[in-house]
């Protein structure tokens, strides 16, 4: 697609991101009621369909892939996101950050041997096609083998009629969750700006195209160690300590990323910003987790937060492509993400105060 326009590319991955999260509002409340095996297997299901249905789209038809990328996988994704992170949450108390954290380091991994395996089937003999039905496979393999190891343990909640809108009135009463919710909308709308556009950063800067593609699997493999390191200690210094210079620092690294011209600095900025980035992402779930009262409130609290994040999600990326502009300039789109991410941190910072006031202690 290459007579498609940046900006309406990303609306692909945008629209994915947001349905990731926003799907939650929902999902989230079905975990509490009991719903964990009907959400796991049917979002599993619809996301290998979704794939199937990507390895038949025709070259150059936008809304062929917008459909099945954008919409498709993104539904599924956002049906088993919250449950298939709040169960572990069933199994630990003391230690969950740690567990969190863990759980939530597989996708770094597969963000880093998807993309390498793809650009070799779909640049060798096998083709786009086949490639992708390939990895439909593959994911269908690895969704099976963990519907068959994930299991609840604690009982579930009483559905009750408009207990959403019934939490929702709850939840917003506190000054500390509307705080963190807001401040990931920000964050959201500017984080996934060096994800989307640095690897074409890269190749317009003249690095080799082939050496280019490397920078992404480089970025999500520095995410696991973001996501494993930090699970060691979060919990001694509190999760919101650690979550504020770590977003921080993702705003310093996109406005670093307007000095970035060689290979040595963008796969340093590469690695950098995968392991902040890979610590928020993976520390978010936890975060907001923190902040319920009861474990019944885990799945509810989570879907509402990603449910509103999910706008920043939508239109960060498509921002980002239309400040770039065909002609290229990279500083405003880097100044728009790095703004975004910098308030998300100042409301974080509100947060915290607010929830070390609640708890009495420094350690949040």
């Amino acid at each position: 697609m290459s007579n498609i326009s940046s900006s309406q590319l990303s609306w692909i991955g945008s629209v994915q991101l947001m349905l990731v999260l926003s799907v939650g509002l929902f999902s989230g409340r079905l975990y509490d009621t009991g719903y964990f095996y009907h959400l796991m297997i049917g979002g599993a299901f619809l996301f290998v369909f979704s794939l199937f249905m990507l390895s038949l789209t025709s070259p150059g038809q936008y809304y062929q892939v917008f459909l099945a990328q954008g919409i498709g996988a993104g539904l599924a994704i956002g049906i088993m996101y919250i449950p298939g992170i709040a169960v572990v949450s069933h199994y630990f108390q003391r230690r969950r950050t740690f567990a969190m954290g863990i759980a939530t380091s597989g996708s770094g991994l597969g963000g880093t041997v998807q993309p390498i395996m793809l650009n070799r089937l779909f640049y060798g003999r096998v083709g786009f096609n086949n490639g992708v039905r390939i990895s439909a496979a593959f994911n269908a393999g690895v969704l099976i083998i963990a519907l068959l190891l994930m299991r609840t343990r604690l009982p579930s909640t009483p559905k009750k009629d408009g207990s959403t809108l019934l939490h929702m009135r709850t939840f917003f009463r506190e000054g500390p969750y509307v705080a963190t919710i807001v401040g990931t909308i920000f964050v959201l709308a500017g984080l996934y700006f060096p994800i989307f556009f640095l690897q074409l950063s890269a190749i317009k800067n003249g690095i080799d195209p082939d050496l280019a593609f490397y920078v992404l699997p480089v970025l999500n493999a520095f995410t696991i160690l973001g996501r494993v390191i930090p699970s060691l200690f979060v919990h001694r210094m509190g999760i919101y300590n650690f979550m504020i210079p770590c977003v921080t620092s993702c705003g310093i690294l996109i406005y670093c990323t307007l000095t970035v011209k060689t290979v040595a600095a963008t796969f340093t900025i590469a690695l950098l910003y995968g392991l902040f980035v890979g610590a928020y992402v993976g520390f978010l779930a936890p975060m907001v987790g923190s902040l319920a009262k009861q474990d019944s409130e885990m799945g509810a609290r989570m879907g509402i937060c990603f449910a509103f994040t999910g706008f920043g999600g939508l239109v960060g990326n498509p921002i980002a492509g239309a400040l770039l502009t065909s002609s290229y300039l990279w500083w405003r789109p880097s100044l728009f993400a790095g703004l975004c991410v910098t308030c998300g941190a100042i409301l974080f910072t509100l947060a915290r105060f607010g929830v070390a006031r609640q708890k009495g202690t420094q350690r949040v």
